[in-house]
Formats: structure tokens, sequence, C-alpha cells
């Protein structure tokens, strides 16, 4: 029997067929580390833990999730506590750590954290921007002439 999921895109159930023959890359959003993990955490990471563990069943899996570990919470918790934000999120990392542990997920392939991505991220933004403004002056272009339109035909019409 072969795995059929819904595909949001064609939005139908397709056969699924990994990109490369015989092996799935997942990759997963992770936490960001500012306080303790709560029940919405675990039931995510436990429903993706069971998606790979079948997933692996029939191919090799390659498994990444993030770590957010900068961010204006993390910041804030840093200055209520006179700490580092590193402090803390290497200490919410920990209880995340021994929380999934409790409840038997397997452990990503690797955690890739947000302070080591920085470079990348900015790379990824400008590139995004890149690829919007043009778009967005297009659309503040019609915005205007479509409400010139209206004005003239109402005028049009008197």
């Amino acid at each position: 029997m072969t795995l059929r999921i819904y595909n949001t895109l064609t939005r139908r159930k397709e056969e699924f067929i990994p990109l490369e023959s015989g092996i799935v890359k997942m990759y997963v959003c992770g936490v960001t580390v500012y306080n303790y993990c709560h029940l919405g955490h675990a039931r995510a990471y436990v429903v993706w833990d069971m998606i790979r563990r079948y997933l692996a069943t029939k191919y090799q899996v390659k498994y990444v999730q993030n770590i957010t570990d900068i961010d204006d919470k993390i910041l804030k918790k840093a200055q209520e506590n006179n700490t580092t934000m590193q402090a803390i999120a290497e200490q919410y990392i920990a209880s995340y750590d021994e929380d999934m542990a409790k409840l038997n997920i397997a452990k990503a392939d690797e955690y890739p954290r947000a302070t080591e991505s920085i470079p990348e991220i900015i790379e990824l933004i400008q590139q995004l921007l890149i690829w919007i403004m043009p778009m967005h002056r297009a659309v503040m272009c019609i915005m205007p002439c479509r409400s010139s339109l209206a004005m003239a035909s109402s005028q049009g019409a008197s």
C-alpha cells in the first residue's frame, strides 16, 4: 500500500514520492527557548515523531529541527533575570531536551540555532525583499489607478 498525503497546492491526496529516491528530509519548526515547554509543544513533537518513525520504516529519514535562540521574549527574560540571552536559551534548551526524552521523542539529526544562521537569514530577507518590492510597487500603482477610474466613471455618470 502506498503512502498518500494531502497536497495543499493541488488540494488533492497524492502518492508520496520523495524528492530523492529512498530519502526523506524533514525540517520541523522548533521551540523559541524563553520558557518551559507546554502541552502544545508536546503534542506537536509527538505528532512529528510519529510521522518520522513511520517514514523511517520505508525510507532513510533526515530530521532537522531548528531552535530559535534569539527573540524579544528571550531578551526580556534575560533582562528580568539579570543574565544573558545565551544563558536563558541554554537553560530552556536543556529543559526541552529533558521533556522530549521523557516523552520518548527521538532526537533530531540536527538542531540548527537561529544565532548560528544570522548572515544567511539576512541574505534570505534581502532576496525576498528584492523579489517582493516590484510586486509591491505594482500594487501601489494599481490601487490609485483603480480609485481614479472609479472616480472618473462616477463623475461621468452624473
